[in-house]
């Protein structure tokens, strides 16, 4: 792991591409497919008193039948975090936390999109490049944050339904391996920030790194297909999905990140690259790894706050 002690040097300077999604949202109802099976009968009762409390529930559930309603909620509510960044009423606040209230954690009156909760750039070089260390809030921030609010008594259930939605989505986000890193190299100084700065083709293709591992687990739309292909996903080990500290989650998606992503054909640099078909079997196949990792560590957190 190259110059990892610069991690602890925060840099005011740190520049941001634009943000990108994550999993794309078939990813993100994969993910909530296989947490969804998993839910004790408290939690799935608990969780589906509170989904009804966000405002675009009755969108979530108006095609739904009768026995499938409460599954497609869920399924659906795990892409809401990145539905607000087109609907009208939602100020996109930059992807750097530097406003008031980047941090906060008031509810659905919040109307900030807060991009860069879905990340933390964790940086490393493989050229020696000088660091430039993650800010927060970030992605590892808000997972704990979240957490402790599903899990306190005193917490109002306005509240709670707000940050479900926002875990169900994060717990995704945050096995997406360039979610939690940064490559800084000579010819990108100031990072790649995850892969959005690493074009996968000539201009004016805009293929990029980032988008590449987004749509791994496919491009549907439709909540049924999603949690029939999350049926297919492989199952974790029991005492890897165990783990519920996201500091270790946030670690193993970095190094998965350098030693699974940042591989050739992908060299150093802006790119632009050319995946073949050995880096896409690899892709593949820890995409499939790390959403059914993300959807039992998702329905363990979620079984122990509502229990």
């Amino acid at each position: 792991m190259k110059n990892f002690a610069s991690l602890a040097t925060l840099c005011l300077a740190v520049c941001f591409a634009p943000a990108a999604f994550g999993w794309n949202a078939f990813g993100h109802m994969m993910v909530a497919a296989v947490a969804y099976d998993d839910l004790t009968p408290a939690a799935h009762a608990k969780v589906t008193r509170l989904l009804q409390l966000n405002p675009d529930y009755p969108k979530w559930v108006s095609r739904a039948g009768g026995a499938d309603r409460d599954e497609v909620a869920f399924v659906m509510a795990a892409t809401w975090a990145d539905a607000i960044k087109s609907e009208t009423g939602y100020q996109n606040d930059g992807d750097r936390p530097s406003v008031p209230g980047a941090a906060r954690n008031i509810g659905y009156a919040d109307r900030l999109q807060h991009r860069y909760w879905h990340y933390i750039d964790l940086p490393f070089s493989p050229d020696h490049t000088p660091l430039i260390g993650p800010v927060a809030p970030n992605v590892q921030t808000q997972i704990a944050a979240f957490r402790k609010t599903l899990s306190a008594a005193g917490a109002s259930d306005a509240l709670k339904s707000y940050d479900l939605v926002w875990l169900l989505h994060l717990v995704g986000d945050v096995h997406q391996p360039l979610h939690a890193t940064s490559r800084f190299t000579r010819t990108q100084p100031t990072g790649d920030a995850g892969g959005n700065r690493v074009a996968l083709c000539q201009r004016p293709c805009r293929n990029e790194l980032h988008a590449f591992w987004d749509d791994l687990p496919g491009t549907g739309k439709k909540p049924a297909v999603a949690i029939r292909r999350a049926n297919r996903l492989p199952r974790p080990d029991r005492a890897v999905a165990a783990i519920d500290d996201e500091s270790k989650w946030v670690q193993e998606s970095f190094e998965i990140a350098q030693n699974s992503v940042y591989m050739p054909p992908i060299g150093i640099g802006p790119g632009p690259f050319s995946v073949d078909g050995p880096y896409r079997n690899v892709a593949h196949r820890v995409a499939r790894q790390r959403l059914a990792l993300a959807g039992a560590r998702l329905a363990h957190i979620l079984n122990e706050a509502f229990r």
